[in-house]
């Protein structure tokens, strides 16, 4: 990964083989970001993205591997407990053009990955919601 900051906004670009949600927490905690939106675009080899059954209240992944553009990575970097947390969304489709997507758990780049991380002046720290059983924002 190498990233350039332009006043409150990173451009980071992650290379083969480097892993996006470990490579935005790098970033996020050398840069000491603690409020900041997220977007991103590439490629990607092996990733796994879930959706939350509300019902449940819990994740069920899925794993995708092949070739796979980056069609949209979208999502939120916040706290919770004073810690960097991370709330991000991807859809990527393969050779056909059929999309997948939900909340990103892992993804593995296969070419590049341009991220922009543009930072926010604040707070929004998370606390678990029992009604939900997601982190939702908490605005102190």
């Amino acid at each position: 990964m190498e990233y350039r900051r332009f006043g409150d906004v990173l451009f980071v670009r992650m290379d083969r083989g480097e892993e996006i949600v470990a490579q935005l927490l790098a970033a996020a905690e050398k840069e000491n970001i603690r409020l900041a939106t997220v977007e991103a675009l590439g490629a990607v080899n092996d990733f796994t993205v879930g959706v939350y059954d509300t019902e449940e209240k819990q994740y069920h992944a899925n794993r995708f591997e092949g070739a796979f553009e980056i069609v949209s990575l979208t999502g939120t970097i916040t706290t919770m407990d004073g810690r960097i947390y991370h709330h991000l969304h991807m859809s990527a489709g393969d050779g056909k053009g059929a999309v997948f997507g939900g909340h990103l758990n892992r993804a593995v780049v296969s070419a590049t990955c341009e991220m922009v991380i543009r930072e926010v002046s604040g707070t929004v720290e998370r606390a678990a919601d029992p009604a939900t059983g997601l982190n939702l924002f908490r605005f102190i």
